[in-house]
């Protein structure tokens, strides 16, 4: 993920990216030489990031915090808004698939969809077929997580994305 915020960021500017990364991984991830230092309110020092190579940076204490704030500014964007995965190992692929679960439990309705480049996906997909068929999940319920070949393909399929009608009636939080 470094190396797409530096592209963009060289390709569009800092506002273009805004990472959210916890702090055990800022040197790995995206300052190695771990010089980056800021003082926040309370004067802890933290390792962020340059803003001029990798965009805008929250750092957070943990994957959990990550992946709640993540969700919660796509959740905050407009029609067409959604997640869309790149290629990626074990982290993208259990961001994925709890993206897909909260959709399915109805906890939020934003589409998700996988960039399938050069058929990196193709087995996952096939197991969500397999999973559907073999009655494990509903088959409208497959179609949750939409599928694109090219960054156009995905920002077109979040824009017509579809809810599914199989997905759990299920209230969460004091509605």
């Amino acid at each position: 993920m470094g190396e797409l915020a530096k592209t963009l960021v060289a390709l569009s500017g800092s506002d273009s990216v805004h990472g959210i990364i916890p702090e055990a991984l800022v040197r790995y991830e995206r300052d190695p030489t771990y010089t980056s230092t800021k003082v926040d309110g309370r004067g802890q020092k933290l390792h962020i990031p340059e803003e001029s190579v990798f965009g805008k940076t929250t750092v957070v204490k943990d994957m959990h915090t990550r992946k709640q704030m993540m969700a919660q500014e796509v959740l905050a964007g407009g029609p067409g808004s959604g997640f869309i995965t790149l290629s990626g190992g074990y982290g993208t692929i259990e961001e994925l698939m709890e993206t897909c679960t909260w959709n399915q439990l109805g906890i939020h309705d934003k589409g998700i969809c996988v960039l399938n480049v050069n058929g990196f996906y193709d087995g996952i997909l096939d197991w969500i077929d397999r999973s559907a068929k073999e009655g494990f999940m509903k088959q409208e319920n497959r179609d949750i997580l939409v599928r694109a070949t090219t960054p156009e393909e995905a920002l077109r399929a979040l824009r017509e994305y579809k809810v599914s009608p199989a997905r759990y009636k299920l209230h969460w939080g004091s509605e």
